[in-house]
């Protein structure tokens, strides 16, 4: 007499089911600190933003802070600076987007798109060249604003690529002011 198999589920195949899906949340729950550890530790998050007091910057001074490991360029530009910036025009520039964390990624290389909303003499950028990630000289270079002795890569007042390999504007961080005197970047 032939054997029929049954479409029905045994008390065999549940078991068979139970025990895997028990190794499964068991493998789940010894893997976990495993995982778990290569989270960022709090030291590691407190950086992930800074507070930085601006109050004894004076106009036409820059100061550089370090967040996330990357140098910060805050500059308080003179309006000579800034006239000189705002008559560049788009066209003229070899980078045409404004590379600013703080707005849309299509939003064009003005003056007023690199600088801070409200508060147009101060300039807020991370200070790697967009070349090879060396640190740009400030007060430097063709156009007055920073030169990258590496390459030769020369930005303006309002930190847009102007000559040289970089090819890309000095980078704008996620950054607010909190009052006056104080920003926050991150």
């Amino acid at each position: 007499m032939a054997h029929t198999h049954s479409a029905e589920p045994t008390r065999r195949d549940f078991l068979y089911l139970a025990t895997g899906a028990m190794g499964v949340v068991g493998a789940g729950a010894v893997a976990w600190p495993f995982i778990d550890q290569m989270n960022p530790d709090a030291s590691a998050l407190a950086l992930a933003s800074i507070e930085v007091d601006v109050s004894a910057v004076e106009v036409g001074q820059s100061i550089t802070v370090k967040w996330r490991g990357k140098p910060v360029f805050i500059r308080h530009r003179t309006e000579k600076e800034i006239e000189e910036a705002k008559a560049v025009p788009i066209s003229a520039l070899p980078d045409k987007l404004a590379r600013n964390s703080n707005l849309p990624d299509t939003a064009e290389a003005t003056d007023t798109n690199r600088a801070a909303e409200g508060k147009e003499p101060w300039l807020v950028m991370v200070g790697i060249c967009t070349h090879l990630g060396c640190v740009p000289i400030g007060d430097a270079g063709d156009f007055g604003g920073w030169f990258c002795p590496c390459h030769g890569s020369h930005y303006d007042t309002a930190g847009r690529i102007r000559v040289g390999p970089a090819p890309e504007n000095l980078l704008v961080p996620p950054y607010a002011f909190v009052d006056d005197a104080k920003i926050t970047i991150g």
